[in-house]
Formats: C-alpha cells, structure tokens, sequence
C-alpha cells in the first residue's frame, strides 16, 4: 500500500478500486462491500473489521475537493490490517484483540462522482455531463458536490430549514460546484445510503474526515451527548487540532449533525490539514502522520 500511495499524484475512483483489490488480496479478513451506488451507478466502497458490537464508522470523501482524506483513509485502513495481521499496536489500540470484540467500518469516499468532476472534468459525469458543463461553466477544478450539484454535506435532515435560510441569504437557489443542499434533505442517493446504513447499524459513533483546517467538531444541538466535549479534547489533542464549533452554512446539514440529532450519540468532524482546498496531495503523508493517533484512538474511544 504504502508504494502505491505515495507515487500517487491524485487519489480518483480507479484509484479507490485498484487500492481496495490489493487490500482485499493482501489481507483476506477484510470485508470489502458497497451500500449503494451513486446517481452515476458507482460503488459506495466499504470496508468493514471486525463483527462485534459497538460498531464505529468512519466516512471521507464527502466533497470532492476533499478527496485527500479518501487516501488517507485507505492507508489507515492498511494500517489497522497489518498491524491485526501482525498482532502489533498502532498508538493507544490493540487491533488484533479489538476487533474480535467490536467492528469498524471504513467509507472512504462518498462522493466518487464528484471526485472524478473535480479531477478529470465533467465528461466522467454520462448522462449528467452536459449539466455539469453548464453548471460548472466549463470549469470543474472547483467542484465540491455530487453530480447533479448538490452538496452533499448540506443534504442531511439536521437544521436543514435554518440552512436553506442561510443559503438563500447568500444567494444560493439552485444546484452548483457546491454550497446547495438540494430541494430536500436526503434527496441524493449517496446522503440516503448512509443514512439507512446508520438506521441498520446502531453505531457507537461516527467520524467524518474533510479538509481543511486541522479542527474537530463535535457539537450539534440539545441532543449532543453529555461525554462528547471530553472525547472530542481527547481527539484533538492526541493530533494538537483544536476542537471547536463551526459557525455560518457549516453548523447545519451535516452528516454529524444528523448522526447527532438523530441517534443521540456522538459525532464529530474532522477538518484535515491546513490552506486551500484542495490541499495539495503530496501533502497527504505529513496529514497523516500527525492524525494517525487521532484515528486510532477514535475507532476504541468509548462515551
């Protein structure tokens, strides 16, 4: 994994495919499977640890210009296996023994119908490319949502009457790259099957990656439990990132929002790196050495 990762330019779909073979050859406890497709017909790749309950999920690559923390998320992945195959610990967990009690499912992109808009043009969107065209004005190099132009992280039923407000304020009506979160929530296909696999899976918490930022949230209305501001310190500072609280469009219809609302348990956000999306992806090793004990510690810490 770790040669294929790091002559990688870019991290697309193919790449996400070609990475999830060699993971499933190399290390055949493993689960590789989908929970759906996309409005384009690709696989929601999953990889699944374990078979024990509590459960833990993680998620990235839910906008496309995020698409760093789909790698950074296969290489944790093939971290977590070696290290289970090696009966060796990585940071404060003990894979080999964890995981004969408990489970871990790993998404690492989302979006993958975004992340080829954004990095091989709207021409890999079929059926929807001459609406891409349009909607990105021929330019996809700033495109952050799924193919029909809605962002994704702005579709999930938390707050959504309070964000449509906001994105009308700010003059977003319509799909685009991003910021519009479609006519209602859980309308896209990649929104709803993550929300029903959290409907058939009682997870014990969830984790989305995005960038950038190096902050972590995990605060969202009345129902946020009461332990999750001691967790969300422990997490930050296991990576020195900084817990906080988002403000503006990002404090509402998100997938920790919804987790949140909904469930009662805890969520957090986790905002990778530092500078301009998209961080540039030679950068993805330095990101990763300093989150590794975060991610570690997220899959075994407990409310």
């Amino acid at each position: 994994m770790k040669d294929i990762l790091s002559q990688a330019t870019f991290f697309d779909f193919a790449s996400l495919q070609n990475t999830s073979q060699i993971l499933q050859k190399r290390f055949p406890f493993l689960h590789v499977s989908s929970i759906g497709n996309t409005v384009l017909g690709r696989p929601i790749i999953t990889y699944t640890l374990g078979e024990g309950d509590p459960a833990t999920l993680y998620v990235g690559g839910v906008h496309a210009l995020d698409y760093i923390t789909s790698a950074l998320l296969v290489h944790f992945t093939a971290q977590l296996c070696a290290c289970m195959q090696n009966r060796m610990p990585l940071h404060t967990l003990q894979p080999a023994e964890f995981f004969k009690r408990h489970s871990a499912i790993i998404l690492p992109m989302l979006n993958p119908d975004g992340v080829e808009i954004h990095l091989h043009g709207a021409k890999t969107a079929g059926i929807l490319a001459q609406t891409v065209e349009k909607l990105s004005g021929g330019d996809t190099r700033h495109w952050q949502a799924n193919a029909r132009g809605i962002d994704l992280n702005h579709n999930f039923d938390a707050g959504y009457t309070l964000l449509k407000k906001e994105e009308v304020a700010q003059g977003i009506t319509q799909p685009g790259p991003g910021k519009f979160g479609g006519y209602r929530p859980e309308s896209e296909t990649e929104t709803s099957a993550l929300c029903n696999l959290c409907r058939q899976i009682p997870f014990e918490k969830v984790m989305a990656f995005h960038s950038q930022g190096e902050e972590l949230y995990w605060h969202y209305g009345p129902n946020t439990p009461p332990d999750a501001e001691k967790m969300a310190h422990s997490l930050a500072k296991s990576a020195t990132y900084t817990a906080c609280s988002p403000s503006g469009m990002a404090a509402h219809g998100g997938f920790k929002d919804w987790f949140i609302q909904t469930t009662g348990r805890p969520g957090f956000t986790i905002e990778v790196g530092k500078g301009k999306n998209p961080l540039p992806f030679a950068s993805w090793k330095g990101i990763y050495k300093r989150i590794e004990p975060l991610m570690a510690l997220g899959i075994h810490i407990t409310p």
